[in-house]
């Protein structure tokens, strides 16, 4: 009996589990949890449904056992009431994803992890064979959002995209162009997912964009930056095709990288343009978002569109200098001319690992970059997930939901009911398969007509006004000299030594006054904890004429 009710509580688990990890959910846009941020609740639910189910599954292993049928329970299949070894089978799914999911395995070999939580299928189709439709309808609802999204997901992942330029920079960074639609919507805190088929056609990576949404209307940057096999398989590949601008012979083919994106997924609201005073607060690539909400806020301030941070500090932490070249990307005295007049704006950057510049203050920048433009022939991504539009979303969903009540009534009308079908674990099998037809048939229908009306937008909007083409993108030669020309008056540099978040909130507070001032931190854990401890202990102790700090993190571990 215990077992049983364990198996119930796990079921109330299950209606949850897979709805944080609907990455372009309606549902999650709808609350504004953006999916990098819901991702620990599917955490926390996959620990406590699997604790749940095993549990569920011992108990009845010790029953069986006490009784002497062990074996012949496990190996059971009936046809009436719950089917043994569909549900073995499962829990053996689910052990394996659990397992591979703990932090120690997952950083030890991540492609384990990731491959063998692809078993979800296995984990979720054992699971109705062994408690039939009607229990299986308890935990349904969030399975089949999971499956909306997923679909959706597989049909904008199939379109290749163009990578209208890259380029590599010396401390091992990439900077990647990538082609959009003009009607792709996406804010300066969205990331996207990326594929490189010639690296690996199962492989996803997420980064941050890099770029504001008023830099170009129909492009999107993000860095990378080399931290692992795959980055730095990326970043070989950027140079070979660099090395090879000519092939040897005419029969040998140029070297190129095909570019799959997902996204852009993130807040839906730009919060950082919520704030008249803002800090952020960056550790090594996690400067890549802040370059972002810095264009876009210079672009807003520069076209008198509406925008409220004035006073913005950033505290960038670095190990080394090679990568201070990062901020070099973007040009802000051509973004908003005489922006320092607009906007009071202040960079405190510490070098962690060096005691002392490696080259005279000036001169530290001066790096050469390789770039390659282009890299490969698609198109732009496709708007179907992500922030996209909420009307053709809201249709694909309805008409998928319809369907399936459709079928599901269709089935039981014309099959179930006419032929007595009483099996529990094939009427399982049936609900499942009305939940993917519906998905595949009534939601592929919009899809179909969804991805006619973008081309059609595309189409004129290209007619209308001249598309962005690969070539067209430049690198400013004269870019790495940025801290020497525009970034010296404001850019502060210490080596040796971390950033003093308790003197650096201290300052803030006595120069900035009583104000809300909203804090973004993007980078490594001990980061953002660091600030969370100072910004809590700050508010808890604050003083009538000081600020109230507001802590965002945009960190994120998927």
């Amino acid at each position: 009996m215990m077992g049983g009710h364990l198996g119930s509580m796990g079921l109330y688990c299950m209606a949850f589990l897979f709805l944080p990890v609907a990455r372009g959910s309606v549902l999650l846009r709808f609350i504004n949890i953006p999916f990098e941020h819901a991702t620990r609740y599917h955490v926390w639910l996959g620990h406590l449904t699997m604790v749940l189910f095993t549990l569920h599954g011992l108990l009845y292993i010790v029953g069986w056992a006490m009784e002497g049928n062990l074996l012949h329970k496990l190996l059971s299949w009936k046809d009436i009431g719950v089917a043994i070894l569909p549900g073995v089978i499962s829990l053996f799914a689910g052990l394996l994803m659990w397992v591979t999911s703990l932090p120690p395995v997952r950083k030890w070999n991540f492609e384990l992890f990731f491959y063998t939580h692809q078993l979800y299928v296995v984990f979720v189709l054992g699971l109705a064979l062994h408690v039939g439709d009607f229990i299986f309808s308890m935990a349904a609802g969030g399975i089949f959002l999971f499956m909306l999204d997923r679909f959706l997901r597989l049909c904008q992942s199939r379109r290749t995209v163009d990578i209208i330029s890259a380029k590599s920079l010396p401390c091992g960074t990439v900077e990647l162009v990538l082609s959009k639609p003009g009607n792709l919507r996406y804010n300066a805190l969205s990331f996207v997912f990326l594929q490189i088929r010639e690296l690996s056609w199962l492989q996803w990576h997420p980064f941050s964009v890099s770029s504001s949404p008023l830099d170009g209307k129909y492009h999107l940057s993000i860095l990378i930056k080399v931290l692992g096999e795959w980055t730095a398989r990326l970043r070989g590949s950027i140079m070979n095709i660099s090395e090879a601008e000519q092939p040897a012979s005419p029969s040998q083919p140029r070297p190129k990288i095909t570019a799959s994106v997902e996204g852009p997924y993130g807040h839906e609201a730009p919060y950082h343009l919520m704030y008249e005073n803002l800090i952020l607060v960056a550790g090594g690539i996690g400067i890549s978002p802040f370059l972002a909400i810095l264009s876009d806020i210079l672009h807003r301030v520069n076209e008198g569109r509406p925008c409220l941070p004035r006073n913005i500090l950033i505290v960038w932490a670095v190990k080394r200098s090679n990568e201070l070249p990062l901020l070099s990307t973007m040009d802000l005295e051509s973004i908003c001319p005489y922006f320092y007049d607009k906007l009071n704006l202040e960079i405190s950057i510490y070098v962690t690992r060096e005691s002392d510049p490696p080259l005279e203050e000036g001169d530290i920048h001066n790096v050469t970059v390789s770039s390659v433009c282009p890299m490969s022939k698609g198109c732009g991504m496709s708007v179907l997930v992500g922030t996209g539009d909420s009307i053709w979303s809201g249709l694909y969903v309805i008409s998928s939901t319809v369907g399936f009540v459709i079928s599901l009534g269709i089935l039981y009308i014309f099959y179930i009911n006419p032929c007595s079908i009483s099996t529990w674990w094939y009427k399982g099998l049936l609900f499942f398969g009305c939940m993917l037809a519906s998905v595949v048939i009534f939601g592929g229908l919009v899809v179909g007509l969804w991805h006619l009306w973008e081309k059609k937008i595309s189409a004129r909007e290209e007619y209308e006004e001249n598309r962005l083409k690969p070539g067209m993108v430049q690198h400013n030669e004269d870019a790495v000299n940025l801290f020497q020309k525009n970034h010296t008056s404001i850019t502060t540099i210490q080596y040796g030594s971390r950033p003093d978040f308790k003197e650096i909130f201290g300052s803030i507070s006595e120069n900035w006054g009583y104000a809300d001032v909203g804090v973004i931190v993007c980078g490594p854990p001990t980061l953002e904890t660091s600030v969370a401890r100072e910004i809590r202990s700050r508010n808890l102790k604050r003083e009538s004429h000081h600020p109230v700090f507001h802590f965002h993190s945009h960190t994120f571990d998927l």
